[in-house]
C-alpha cells in the first residue's frame, strides 16, 4: 500500500512544488485506485512560447498516478516503479485540459499472473488528455515495472 491514502493524495498532491508551479489540479482520486482525474488550465506563467499548454506539463499531469493507482490496487506485496513515458501531441492545448486515468481488474489480474513466479512485468498504461470540447490534445503512455517482493513470493 502506498504511504498516502487516496484522500491525502487528492488533497496534497496539488501542493507538491512541480504541480503547484505548473498549476496542475488533482480533481479526483478514487479510494480503490481505479480512477484519477487531473486538470490544467494554461495561464500566463504556465503557457509555452506559442501560448498553449506546455508539453512537460501535459506529461506531468499523469505522473505518478498510474504507479500510485497500481500500488493501491495491488497492495504492499509488489515493487512498483514508473520507468518510461511517451507523449504524442495531437493538437494545441488551449483552455482547460484533463487526464482521466482509469485502471481495471483485468489489468491487475494479468499483472498478478505475470509476476506470480517472482519475474518482473512491464505494463504500458495509456490516457488521452482532452480539452473542454473532448478533443484529444495528447496521448500519454507510461510504462510501469512490477515485481512481487521476495518476502511476498
Amino acid at each position: 500500500m502506498p504511504k498516502f491514502s487516496p484522500k491525502t493524495m487528492q488533497r496534497f498532491m496539488p501542493l507538491w512544488p512541480p504541480f503547484l508551479g505548473a498549476g496542475i489540479k488533482v480533481e479526483l482520486v478514487e479510494e480503490d485506485g481505479s480512477r484519477v482525474v487531473t486538470s490544467h488550465t494554461p495561464r500566463l506563467l504556465t503557457k509555452n512560447i506559442v501560448s498553449t499548454a506546455f508539453g512537460g506539463t501535459i506529461q506531468s499531469m499523469t505522473d505518478p498516478f498510474f504507479m500510485y493507482m497500481s500500488m493501491v490496487r495491488l497492495g504492499g506485496a509488489y515493487n512498483v516503479w514508473d520507468v518510461e513515458a511517451t507523449a504524442t501531441f495531437r493538437k494545441p492545448g488551449r483552455g482547460k485540459i484533463s487526464a482521466d486515468m482509469r485502471t481495471d481488474d483485468e489489468t491487475f489480474d494479468l499483472i498478478r499472473e505475470r509476476t506470480a513466479d517472482g519475474e518482473k512485468h512491464l505494463h504500458w498504461f495509456e490516457v488521452d488528455v482532452t480539452d473542454g470540447e473532448g478533443d484529444v490534445v495528447a496521448t500519454v503512455r507510461r510504462k510501469v515495472y512490477f515485481r512481487k517482493k521476495k518476502s511476498a513470493a
